[in-house]
């Protein structure tokens, strides 16, 4: 099945990140709202493809799969036109990103400057970040709202959060613009910002308390994947889809999976079967052989993925904070010490800070843990093992 919508209204949307997940999930759910999107990105050879393209298409794999061509759009790249890309945010109706958390610093002044030239008389913005983080639209607005005047601080912009979760693995060399991704997605926003009048996103949904969501989302999907992804480095497989044929990890990612049940059932009432459910779903899209990804690149990126909100620290502390030992999730940690790709920023910088910070040390300045810290002691035996 193909399908096509091309817009015929007056709506665009400026969606920074033009990478796989931008094209492939948030650009394309825009486009199918009948949104204008302008992609704007700091990669000069997807952007000047985009600028060359009339359409590219997004192939989705699994239950109830759909082709979509995706077209109505344009791109700017926004390190050598910084200028336009305000001039098109000042006009737009929402503005989007899937950049990466630690990117949202950099995207933010500019978005700063378009609500200070966005005309009075238009709607106010509406600006969400989509990232694999809890709340990243407030880390957003906090780091806009340091580039306005106080004195217009509060105007011109409505800010939501967001839940995001669709697979989007790596690509095949080749495919140029063109996207493969599952058939599943979710896209919740929270619904309180906009009052009686949410934009215009047909296959998004709005909810009243989005933090369910994020979590239920971040240490189910995101926890489960990249567990799988440091197990499998460790048994020294390649692929994802190896990973999960092998039934010690398998045991692995469950076991810490029963571990965020246990959290997200307590803390934000999920019936416990539901939950399971939703684990059991999650397994199998994992391991779907037409989604197969990499080890090295579903687990780059580990300093991050330790970080104190992330997907391991954040669920295993809460559970340590009420009385419960997150064994799985701490055994997870120190599995991902060991992730040792020489391509990877992060897991040299990991290798380095391993090797010259006391085990105190790096406990503190990478999970944020303090020792006074019920987890503090399980993970700083894990970081020791690393160490001696």
């Amino acid at each position: 099945m193909s399908a096509t919508g091309t817009s015929t209204s007056n709506l665009k949307a400026v969606h920074f990140g033009a990478g796989n997940i931008g094209r492939g999930f948030v650009g394309l759910l825009l486009h199918n709202a009948g949104y204008e999107v302008v992609f704007a990105d700091v990669n000069a050879e997807i952007i000047d493809a985009l600028a060359a393209s009339d359409s590219y298409l997004v192939t989705e794999v699994g239950e109830g799969a759909t082709e979509w061509t995706v077209n109505n759009y344009r791109a700017i790249n926004s390190a050598t036109h910084e200028d336009e890309v305000i001039a098109e945010i000042a006009t737009a109706d929402v503005v989007t990103t899937a950049v990466g958390p630690n990117v949202l610093r950099f995207v933010a002044p500019v978005i700063a400057a378009a609500i200070l030239r966005r005309d009075p008389a238009l709607a106010p913005l509406t600006v969400m970040a989509c990232e694999n983080a809890i709340n990243a639209t407030d880390l957003l607005k906090a780091e806009i709202l340091k580039a306005l005047p106080e004195a217009s601080a509060a105007d011109g912009a409505i800010f939501a959060n967001t839940a995001v979760d669709r697979i989007v693995p790596g690509q095949a060399e080749g495919s140029g613009l063109n996207v493969t991704v599952e058939s599943f997605f979710e896209w919740a926003i929270e619904s309180a910002p906009f009052g009686a009048t949410p934009p215009t996103i047909t296959e998004a949904h709005f909810v009243d308390d989005l933090a369910p969501y994020i979590e239920r989302k971040l240490f189910t999907v995101n926890t489960g994947h990249a567990a799988a992804a440091y197990h499998g480095f460790r048994a020294g497989v390649e692929t994802m889809s190896e990973a999960f044929a092998l039934p010690a990890v398998i045991a692995e990612v469950r076991a810490v999976l029963a571990e965020t049940k246990e959290l997200l059932v307590a803390k934000h009432g999920f019936d416990p079967e539901v939950q399971q459910a939703y684990i059991d779903k999650n397994m199998v899209r994992f391991a779907n052989p037409n989604l197969s990804d990499t080890v090295e690149r579903v687990g780059r990126q580990p300093l991050r993925k330790l970080g104190r909100n992330e997907r391991f620290v954040g669920p295993a502390a809460q559970l340590a904070e009420r009385g419960i030992v997150p064994e799985a999730l701490v055994r997870t940690m120190g599995v991902t010490l060991g992730f040792d790709v020489a391509d990877d920023p992060q897991s040299v910088e990991m290798k380095e800070l391993l090797a010259s910070s006391t085990p105190e040390q790096f406990v503190g300045t990478v999970t944020g843990l303090d020792d006074t810290h019920p987890l503090f002691a399980a993970v700083l035996a894990q970081v020791r093992l690393h160490t001696s």
